[in-house]
């Protein structure tokens, strides 16, 4: 199916890495325009067998899914075939490709096909013959009333670091709808949040409008927020982040004209989270029952863009004893639950941690209240209520009522007092989980702050007593989590844009009159895990994750506990953690030291991918470049740190509103040698991996290495 999607693609510091080969199409607008050429980079198919190879046996097909459209890119025989072939490397590669014939002519070409004897490579041929590159149905489009030099510029006085918020403006393509970019070719939900925030920052208004827009078309279609705009998300959604976007459009430009069609729209998409993700919960503390939501996807069969993934982790060879059919479409359900969270996939949700399948198998999203989804539910009938003003006073009044219901369910069953952080409620053990996760801090972040945390300076602090240790203990931003074994991208060591994008934010909401006092200062002979809240991170200090740096010897771990842990603490800051001022409180002592770290983060490890800007930065010689695979190159801009992805467009909105709101406390940042580090990755990993996955242990290696 050739769709008619348009897309405005982030251009600005965001480059296309693909581990397979690629065939590139380019698309120019027309001269004079502020749109930049949109490459679009195809990847060519590499089956892991030989071309005359049969295909390996199938498991049986799993059960229709009557709410995805069409036989092609559904669960099916046709994309069980095609992943079970492995043609390409990712399988979302083959369900964002557009066919180049109608549907029935490609399933009458497949129906020709005997699949106990099809091989490899007629597998390879039918996709070639019946479908077109994945991403050539986006087309770019000339942007209007675009300003290079938005007003939020004018608060960055570090030259370099002003040059680069300039270079990372988004520029989209169209006013469609932006997508994140890499393999990424769509719009997404809770992305746009973000995006959003940096086109709000570089006034491109019209583009926020066209972008809410196109999601008040898909409440209109659908009755909710699709997780992305592929017709194989329609059975999930995204953190109902709408309401959010709605206000912040609102209240940036005052045109509230948009609300006679944003108002209804966003009483249905409600009304779809209480209808089907909302469940009565009675908490084991007060005995008080309250109305929450969960993620919970109705789902039997893989995820038709991770097929081949999901179906490896139901059908796993090394599996003792296999799973039934129930269990397999539970399992499958719980994988799609995990998507619908945006954290697919984090220790967080599973019931046994562990590394790779065995730890997805005991994936437990749907028995979790998440303190994440509650509180963004939460501030939407806040907002929306505040929305209506004195047009709607019964509407208003229904909204606030249900979330004082909401708020009273989060600090009953999600805070605990005596450690001063929130956790999701377990459905299952009814109680608490145990795990501490940067979910703790979307509630502040949606105004809901418990009475402990109002009560002194100093429970004020332990609440956000983990952000100092990760200031002082490691040199990147607030990881996800502080588990690190189980290779999933929601944990440790993976720091994400939208995370301290929150933890900011949270910051910035606490009263001013409990942040007037310094940082305090760790016991006699102790680091700054002293100053955590007893048991809030349910691990001792020796039981953290290490901070990797560099001799001259060897690239070994910090020490683990004790003072000489806090390997970046300086005098009244922290390594590219911007300079203090006098008086400085503790609430904004952090926001400057994550404020300036983040900078340093995208910063540092574009440079190192072959960023440059005239006249203040020159790109690395190719040298360099080449131990990052990356000549040639203009610079990457990652979706997390410490691991490589293709470019984000929330990491550049993310950046866009650090560097408005923290322009004048960011310095330039003191990057670590590349080539060291470099050197550290080729002993680590042997070189053996992949292109893409050296260039991962490269930049996460150069973000993480201190140079001694």
């Amino acid at each position: 199916m050739v769709s008619s999607l348009k897309a405005a693609v982030i251009a600005g510091l965001v480059h296309t890495i693909l581990a397979a080969s690629t065939n590139t199409s380019t698309t120019t607008t027309a001269p004079g325009t502020a749109v930049p050429t949109l490459t679009i980079s195809t990847a060519v198919a590499s089956p892991s067998a030989s071309l005359g190879a049969t295909l390996p046996s199938q498991a049986p097909l799993p059960p229709t899914q009557g709410w995805c459209i069409g036989q092609i890119f559904c669960a099916g025989s046709l994309l069980q075939t095609v992943n079970i072939a492995q043609v390409y490397t990712d399988p979302k590669t083959f369900v964002d490709k557009p066919t180049s014939k109608s549907s029935q002519q490609v399933l009458a070409d497949f129906s020709n096909f005997n699949l106990s004897t099809v091989t490899e490579g007629q597998i390879v041929n039918f996709v070639d013959n019946d479908f077109l590159g994945e991403g050539l149905e986006l087309e770019a489009a000339a942007l209007t009333n675009f300003n290079p030099t938005p007003a939020f510029l004018n608060n960055v006085t570090d030259p370099l670091l002003k040059a680069f918020a300039q270079t990372s403006s988004l520029i989209p393509l169209n006013h469609t709808f932006v997508i994140p970019g890499g393999r990424f070719r769509e719009q997404y939900y809770w992305d746009s949040y973000w995006i959003i925030q940096g086109l709000l920052q570089s006034e491109l208004y019209e583009t926020v409008n066209a972008t809410l827009q196109n999601f008040m078309d898909e409440i209109a279609g659908f009755g909710f927020i699709p997780n992305g705009g592929r017709i194989y998300y329609l059975n999930r959604s995204q953190p109902p982040l709408f309401i959010h976007m709605v206000y912040d459009y609102v209240n940036v430009t005052g045109d509230t004209s948009i609300l006679q069609r944003a108002l209804p729209l966003a009483e249905v998409e409600l009304a779809w989270w209480a209808n089907n993700r909302t469940i009565e919960v009675k908490s084991p503390y007060t005995n008080q029952t309250y109305m929450m939501a969960h993620y919970a996807v109705n789902n039997t069969a893989p995820r038709p863009e991770s097929y081949l993934t999901d179906y490896l982790t139901v059908y796993d060879p090394t599996l003792s004893t296999p799973l039934t059919d129930s269990q397999a479409a539970e399992l499958y359900s719980e994988l799609a639950s995990g998507a619908e969270t945006g954290w697919d996939y984090s220790s967080r949700f599973e019931a046994i941690p562990q590394l790779g399948n065995p730890g997805l198998r005991s994936l437990n999203v749907k028995n979790n209240i998440p303190i994440c989804l509650n509180s963004i539910l939460y501030k939407a009938r806040i907002l929306l209520a505040e929305l209506y003003g004195t047009s709607n006073a019964t509407a208003s009044s229904t909204h606030l009522q249900v979330a004082a219901g909401i708020r009273a369910g989060i600090l009953d069953l999600l805070w605990e007092p005596a450690k001063l952080a929130f956790y999701d409620f377990n459905l299952t053990s009814n109680a608490r989980n145990d795990i501490f996760t940067a979910a703790t801090f979307y509630p502040v972040w949606n105004g809901i702050i418990p009475n402990e945390v109002l009560a002194s300076q100093s429970n004020a602090f332990g609440y956000f007593a983990a952000v100092n240790l990760v200031m002082n203990k490691y040199n990147g931003s607030v990881p996800v989590t502080f588990i690190d074994w189980t290779g999933l991208q929601w944990d440790a060591p993976n720091s994400w844009p939208p995370h301290q994008y929150i933890i900011m934010q949270a910051l910035r909401a606490i009263p001013s009159n409990l942040t007037t006092n310094g940082l305090p200062t760790p016991s006699s002979n102790q680091s700054t895990y002293d100053l955590i809240p007893a048991g809030q991170l349910d691990f001792t200090e020796a039981q953290l994750p290490g901070q990797p740096f560099l001799t001259a010897q060897a690239n070994q771990n910090a020490t683990a506990t004790g003072p000489a842990a806090d390997i970046n603490k300086l005098s009244g800051t922290v390594v590219n953690g911007g300079n203090a001022t006098a008086g400085e409180g503790w609430r904004d002592t952090l926001q400057r030291e994550m404020a300036n770290r983040y900078y340093t983060s995208v910063l540092c490890s574009w440079h190192a991918t072959g960023g440059s800007i005239p006249g203040l930065l020159p790109q690395l010689p190719a040298s360099e470049l080449n131990l990052t695979n990356s000549v040639g190159n203009t610079g990457n801009m990652f979706e997390k740190f410490s691991n490589l992805n293709a470019g984000f467009g929330w990491t550049n909105g993310v950046l866009l509103w650090v560097a408005s709101t923290y322009g004048e406390q960011l310095v330039a940042p003191q990057c670590p040698p590349i080539v060291a580090a470099a050197n550290t990755v080729g002993a680590a990993v042997g070189l053996r991996a992949s292109s893409g996955a050296v260039i991962a242990a490269v930049v996460m290696a150069f973000m993480a290495s201190a140079i001694l």
